[in-house]
């Protein structure tokens, strides 16, 4: 993580959370979820603050391989999700599960690529042998601090059932993507390659744009201490 005190800052709160949690227990005030979805499987703990509202805290994450291909180039790629959810929800009606919620994600998701081994590469608008590339890698990035606004159903610390279900919709605003790429052949520090290379970064960007508002879908199951 790039800023390890806010780590050791969630990790304390849960740590909290877990250690006062008896104290909680007969009003019902915690609870904690597994949950699945778009941003990874993970858990979160819901700590009930008044009666309309909560605030949870939690962690989520997911590693995928896979590969694609992109100006007649395939990659080799690894998406590696994690994320920390810091989020507050408003349950506006008494009884109801419905609720609105408003937070900030703390956003480590990347994804890395590798150019696959081939005879030529296209880059911008030449092409170039594999010689003179060497290996082509890059890589993507999104903001650290993303704003979150969504909706969802199911209330960790409500008073029904100690066991409910839980369903999130909603977006991350992760902002427009942050795209590398660097090759590690002859021509890495020639000025017109590097020209070719803004060209495919730029062409990149553009194909991924809309991802800067990442969907959130999920489903969980929470439990009330």
């Amino acid at each position: 993580m790039k800023h390890p005190r806010v780590k050791y800052l969630l990790l304390a709160a849960l740590a909290s959370t877990a250690t006062t949690a008896p104290a909680f227990a007969d009003t019902g005030k915690i609870g904690a979820a597994i949950k699945a979805g778009t941003s990874g499987i993970g858990g979160e703990v819901t700590i009930g603050l008044t009666p309309f509202i909560n605030a949870r805290t939690g962690v989520n994450a997911f590693n995928y391989d896979g590969s694609a291909t992109e100006s007649d180039v395939r990659y080799n790629y690894s998406l590696r999700l994690k994320s920390y959810p810091v989020l507050l929800d408003w349950h506006p009606f008494e009884d109801s599960g419905f609720r609105i919620t408003s937070g900030v994600v703390i956003n480590n998701n990347t994804l890395s690529a590798t150019g696959a081994p081939q005879t030529s590469y296209t880059i911008g608008n030449t092409t170039y042998s594999a010689e003179e590339i060497g290996t082509l890698s890059g890589n993507v990035t999104f903001k650290h601090y993303a704003p979150f606004a969504g909706i969802g159903w199911g209330n960790a610390v409500g008073n029904h059932s100690a066991l409910s279900f839980a369903v999130d919709l909603g977006v991350i605003f992760q902002g427009t993507p942050d795209v590398a790429l660097a090759a590690s052949g002859s021509m890495a520090t020639n000025e017109l390659f590097k020209a070719d290379l803004d060209r495919e970064i730029n062409t990149v960007k553009s194909k991924i744009n809309d991802i800067k508002y990442y969907p959130v879908i999920s489903l969980g199951l929470a439990y009330k201490f």
